[in-house]
């Protein structure tokens, strides 16, 4: 953690007063639209002309890079430029977004769900700064506006969710009286900072949960111009915060982009109302790194095997468990789009897909230079459908997630350059290049399994019980 410029914070530091209160946890079920968040772009006229597939591979190649604890490194070989270069903001969201309430009266704020971070923040005051960020207007909290606002002390517990014990016995200003010290997280080629304060978070029902704790965020760096929602392991998420022993996410179909009237659902505590006899569970594990950070925030799943074709793949041990370094593994997360496999991971499940498809198709080395997916393969002339091999994923208990085809294959079209004919892709990326990127296994998940995999699936996180539960189902609900 950083420290945010002292002129920044002046103005919030004179309109809150401190406060050091927890926050009580709701017990019933609630359920709220969770809408599509695309990727937006700033910066570089070419990042804006390339094709909408090869910044989905590149942005969750930026996205693997942050939560393997790397720089973005070059894509899948070496014909495109480095991740961090695409233009977009390191958090890589095409992600799923929905309304948060905070204050008193209310103040309405869309905030991204993220299950690879644990701290809520939200763009705050109206001095809020946002460079290299995405050219939206997207509306900021004002604590002066709520009457429940408060600021988090230097000595209130909550306050060593941003700052280590040693950091603050270092500060000779840190007494009773004075405020926690600006907080300063770095999210790849990003960051935000601000001051953590409390106020009322509420919920549809009439609901409200007092004394929430969350980051005012006063200036970022490279970030999406909502806020953030910490869906993560550890005592600052909301989960943590509202007491909640689960809860779950049906992510929206891709097909819907384009119909902002549709959207998919976040159910906090309870379930979703549907029979669960229909749901399969798979054993969270928690890191063999311990307390370590990041990867203490993940939810890594107790994953056995991966099948193509109804043939188990051999894989390395670095792909089921992760060693008391952190390196290998595997998580779940809402925020990466593609899944990302590591390299000793993505070559042999590649090699397996191509040795299924066989002679059927030609590899399309057009849409694979261009769109930063492999392996593609070209759709022959006429052709309605494509006989493609199952993938399926294995896990400790017997659970089996037989992906649709829907959602390990896409239909690229033409890339910008190619000549030649229409393409379908395997929307799974990697990092061949090594150089410290995200392909680099000496650190991080070996596998990320990410929301285009997930789309279409109720998926619950059980936390009374440690473990994760999915159920394929139509998310669409049309508001």
């Amino acid at each position: 953690m950083g420290m945010a410029p002292p002129a920044l914070l002046l103005p919030l530091l004179l309109l809150l007063p401190l406060l050091s209160t927890a926050a009580p946890a709701p017990t019933t079920t609630t359920t709220l639209p969770l809408y599509r968040h695309l990727p937006q772009h700033v910066g570089e006229e070419a990042a804006q002309q390339r094709h909408p597939l090869s910044r989905l591979a590149a942005a969750s190649l930026a996205r693997a890079a942050h939560l393997k604890g790397h720089k973005a490194g070059a894509q899948q070989g070496s014909k495109h430029p480095a991740a961090a270069n695409t233009a977009l903001y390191p958090h890589s969201y095409g992600g799923y977004a929905f309304t948060a309430s905070l204050g008193t009266p209310p103040q309405p704020l869309p905030v991204l769900l993220d299950t690879g971070s644990h701290l809520t923040w939200v763009p705050c005051t109206s001095d809020y700064q946002c460079r290299d960020c995405p050219p939206a207007a997207a509306p900021v909290f004002h604590p002066k506006n709520s009457s429940t606002s408060r600021i988090i002390g230097c000595r209130n517990p909550s306050c060593l969710w941003v700052h280590s014990a040693a950091h603050l016995a270092a500060a000779t200003n840190c007494t009773r009286s004075s405020v926690c010290p600006p907080y300063a997280v770095v999210y790849g080629s990003g960051s935000t900072a601000g001051l953590l304060i409390a106020d009322t978070l509420r919920a549809p029902a009439g609901r409200a949960v007092n004394s929430f704790v969350l980051g005012c965020s006063l200036v970022s760096v490279h970030q999406p111009p909502s806020g953030l929602a910490g869906f993560g392991r550890g005592a600052p998420s909301l989960p943590a915060q509202l007491g909640l022993d689960k809860f779950g996410y049906c992510l929206l179909s891709r097909r819907f982009d384009d119909n902002a009237a549709v959207s998919g659902s976040l159910v906090l505590g309870g379930g979703d109302g549907k029979p669960t006899k229909e749901m399969q569970y798979v054993p969270l594990v928690r890191s063999a790194a311990g307390d370590r950070q990041p990867y203490a925030v993940y939810y890594y799943l107790a994953l056995t095997a991966v099948t193509v074709g109804g043939k188990s793949v051999r894989l390395p041990e670095r792909a089921f468990a992760a060693n008391a370094a952190g390196s290998g593994g595997a998580i779940v997360d809402s925020g990466t789009t593609f899944t990302y496999l590591d390299p000793t991971v993505f070559q042999p499940v590649a090699d397996a897909v191509v040795a299924a498809v066989g002679a059927r198709y030609k590899r399309s080395k057009d849409a694979e230079d261009g769109l930063g997916l492999r392996p593609c393969f070209a759709l022959p002339q006429g052709a309605k459908s494509m006989a493609l091999p199952e993938l399926s994923l294995h896990f400790k208990g017997g659970a089996e997630m037989k992906l649709p085809l829907e959602n390990y294959f896409v239909v690229a079209g033409r890339a910008p350059t190619a000549s030649s004919a229409e393409a379908i892709c395997l929307a799974v990326v990697t990092d061949l290049g090594g150089n410290g990127g995200a392909g680099d296994v000496t650190g991080g998940p070996a596998i990320i399994l990410g929301s285009f995999q997930q789309q279409n699936y109720y998926v619950e996180y059980d936390l009374a019980k440690e473990r994760l539960g999915f159920r394929r189902q139509p998310c669409a609900a049309s508001s």
